[in-house]
C-alpha cells in the first residue's frame, strides 16, 4: 500500500488526478489524503506508520516535504515508511537537486517503482529539515528575489540581489561553534546545507552530499565596501573559504546570536536563543532516481 499526502492547495490539480488514475488502472493500489491546514502532513505521517503503510509520497512544494520530513524522524526508526517525492510547489529545490521528475506520472512513478536509499536529515534543536537552513539576509532573499530578475539573470539573480540586499542589511553579532571552528564577529547570513541548492534554483552549495554524513556551512561576514569585488569573487569561489565567505563541512555546528534571530528551515520559519545543527546520517529512506547526483554512496557521485 502506498500513500500520497497531498497538499490541500493541490487538490485540483488535473495533471495529479490523471497520474493517480492512471497507476490505479494498472493495479497499483494508492491512497490520497489531503491537508488542510499546518500539522496534518506530521499527523498523517504518524496514521500511516499506524495503518502499517509502507511508503508514502510527500505531494507537494519543500513546506509539505519539510513537514513530512518532521513527521518521521518524531518516529521510532524501525516505524518509519519510505518517503518519496511528488514536487507540486514553485520551488521544489531539493527535487531539483535530486532529479525528481516534474510530472506527475513520471514523478508518481518513479515513487511507486523506485529504489529506497538511506539519505541524511539535519536536526536543528528540537525541529528537522532535509534541505537547506537560512538565517539573516540568505533567508530574507529566497523571499524577496523578483521571479522576473531570477528569470532574466538565471542564477545571477541570486547573486545580485545577495550584493544588493548586502549593502543595505544590517549585521548581527554571534558566534559560531563546531569540533575545531570558533567564529566570532558580525554576520551577514548564514546557510547551513544538507541539499545543494535553495531559493528557486539558487545554488549553495554544489559539493553536498545527502548521504555523506556532513553539513556544508556558509557565513557571510560583515564587510567594507572597498572590499566588495573581493566578496563577489569570494561568493563564485565554492571550493575555498574566504576572508569574508567562509566555507566549511561538518558534522555538527551551534549558533549562538547576541540577539535572537529568526532561521528558515526548508522555508519554515523557527526561531531560538541558540541552535544546534547536527546532521542524522542516513536516518530516512527516500526514493530517488537511478544515478542521483546528490547521493555520494550509491548515486553518480558528480
Amino acid at each position: 500500500m502506498i500513500r500520497i499526502i497531498l497538499n490541500g492547495k493541490k487538490v485540483a490539480d488535473e495533471d495529479v488526478r490523471y497520474a493517480v488514475s492512471v497507476l490505479r488502472e494498472e493495479g497499483i493500489d494508492i491512497e490520497v489524503r489531503v491537508t488542510w491546514e499546518h500539522g496534518d502532513a506530521q499527523r498523517m505521517v504518524a496514521e500511516a506508520s499506524d495503518e502499517g503503510i509502507t511508503r508514502i509520497i510527500a505531494a507537494g512544494g519543500d513546506g509539505t516535504l519539510n513537514e513530512v520530513v518532521n513527521g518521521l524522524a518524531l518516529l521510532p526508526k524501525e516505524k518509519r515508511p519510505q518517503l518519496a517525492i511528488l514536487p507540486l510547489g514553485t520551488a521544489n529545490d531539493f527535487a531539483t537537486a535530486c532529479r525528481i521528475p516534474f510530472s506527475p506520472l513520471e514523478a508518481l512513478r518513479l515513487a511507486v517503482e523506485g529504489e529506497a536509499y538511506p539519505v541524511d536529515i539535519v536536526k536543528a534543536n528540537d525541529r528537522y529539515f532535509i534541505n537547506v537552513a537560512s538565517s539573516g539576509f540568505g533567508a530574507q532573499i529566497v523571499a524577496d528575489t523578483p521571479a522576473s530578475l531570477k528569470n532574466f539573470l538565471g542564477g545571477g539573480a541570486y547573486t545580485l540581489s545577495a550584493v544588493i540586499m548586502t549593502l543595505n542589511y544590517s549585521s548581527h553579532e554571534g558566534r559560531l561553534i563546531a569540533d575545531d571552528i570558533d567564529i566570532e564577529g558580525k554576520s551577514i547570513a548564514g546557510v547551513i546545507c544538507n541539499g545543494r541548492q535553495a531559493g528557486g534554483g539558487q545554488m549553495l552549495a554544489p559539493f553536498a552530499y545527502i548521504d555523506d554524513g556532513m553539513l556544508d556551512i556558509v557565513v557571510f561576514m560583515e564587510f567594507p565596501i572597498t572590499d566588495l569585488g573581493q566578496v563577489i569573487a569570494e561568493m563564485f569561489d565554492y571550493e575555498h573559504s574566504g576572508t569574508y565567505i567562509k566555507r566549511f563541512q561538518k558534522r555538527w555546528v551551534e549558533s549562538i546570536p547576541q540577539q535572537k534571530r529568526s532561521v528558515n528551515l526548508d522555508g519554515e520559519p523557527y526561531e531560538a536563543d541558540r541552535i544546534r545543527f547536527e546532521v542524522l546520517h542516513k536516518e530516512i529512506d527516500l526514493i530517488l532516481p537511478k544515478g542521483c547526483p546528490v547521493l555520494k554512496n550509491s548515486g553518480s557521485g558528480s
